[in-house]
C-alpha cells in the first residue's frame, strides 16, 4: 500500500466493480463475441457487419446522442436498432430485434464469477463499515453474487450520469450519511474512479494490480490518495 496523502479515518467505502473486483476484460471479449455469433446467425441481414462496422456504428449513435454515454444498455439498444434500421427493418421490428439482442448481450455478460479473495475482502470490510457499489457499467450483482456485500448500489444512467460525474458519488454520500472524507472510493480507473472521487470530496483508492507509475499514465488528472496492487490491503485501514 502507498500513501500519497494522509486521509481522515475512511468509516464507509465505495467500489468501482469492473476491472476492480475481478477482470472484466475477457467477460467483454467473450460476450462481443458471442453476440456477434447471434446477429450472423438469427439475422443474416447485418452479418456482413464485423467488429469494425459495429464500433463505428456505435461512435456515430453517441455522437448524436452523448448522454447515452452514460447508460452502456441504452447505448447499446439504441447501436443495435440503427443497425436493423440500416438494412431495412421497421421501427417496430428493428426495435424487437434490438431489444433480443440486448438480452443475449447481458446473459453472455453476466456469465462469470467473482474472485473468492475479492469476496473475502468484502466480506471482512462489511462487517466494519458500510459498502456501496458505485458503477459506470451493466453487471447484474444478483447473477455474479455481489449482492450481499453491499448496503447500495448505484449504477449510471439509473443512477445519474456516469463517473467521474458527480451524480453517483453524491447519492452514495447522502445513502452513507457521512462527511465525504470519510468515504474512501476504491476503484482501477485514474479518471472515472480517483478523479472522480477527489472532485466529490471523498478519498481515492487507485487499485493498480497491473505495475503501473501513476506518474506516467496519460490518464492521470490527479493523484490518488493510496495506490493498491491487493484488495486484502484495504483491510490495513480498519
Amino acid at each position: 500500500m502507498k500513501f500519497y496523502r494522509r486521509i481522515a479515518l475512511v468509516k464507509a467505502m465505495t467500489f468501482d466493480l469492473d476491472d476492480t473486483l475481478y477482470d472484466n476484460y475477457p467477460v467483454i471479449v467473450r460476450m462481443e463475441r458471442e453476440l456477434l455469433s447471434w446477429l450472423q446467425h438469427y439475422h443474416p441481414a447485418v452479418a456482413h457487419m464485423d467488429k469494425a462496422d459495429w464500433f463505428a456504428l456505435k461512435q456515430r449513435v453517441v455522437q448524436l446522442q452523448p448522454e447515452l454515454k452514460s447508460d452502456v444498455t441504452l447505448w447499446r439498444l439504441m447501436q443495435l436498432k440503427q443497425a436493423f434500421s440500416q438494412v431495412g427493418y421497421d421501427n417496430e421490428a428493428s426495435h424487437a430485434a434490438a431489444q433480443a439482442a440486448v438480452e443475449v448481450a447481458l446473459d453472455w455478460r453476466n456469465r462469470f464469477e467473482v474472485p473468492q479473495q475479492s469476496l473475502d475482502v468484502l466480506a471482512e470490510l462489511g462487517q466494519e463499515i458500510p459498502l456501496v457499489a458505485i458503477t459506470n457499467g451493466n453487471v447484474d450483482l444478483d447473477r455474479i453474487g455481489l449482492t450481499p456485500y453491499f448496503q447500495q448500489v448505484l449504477k449510471a444512467g439509473p443512477d445519474g450520469r456516469a463517473k467521474p460525474a458527480p451524480d453517483m458519488f453524491s447519492k452514495a454520500q447522502r445513502f452513507l450519511d457521512l462527511p465525504s472524507e470519510h468515504i474512501l472510493h476504491v476503484g482501477d480507473h485514474l479518471v472515472t474512479d480517483v478523479q472522480g472521487a477527489k472532485l466529490a470530496g471523498f478519498a481515492a483508492c487507485w487499485f493498480n494490480d497491473m505495475n503501473k507509475n501513476v506518474i506516467t499514465q496519460a490518464k492521470t488528472r490527479t493523484l490518488p490518495d493510496i495506490e493498491i496492487n491487493n484488495l486484502q490491503s484495504l483491510l490495513a485501514l480498519l
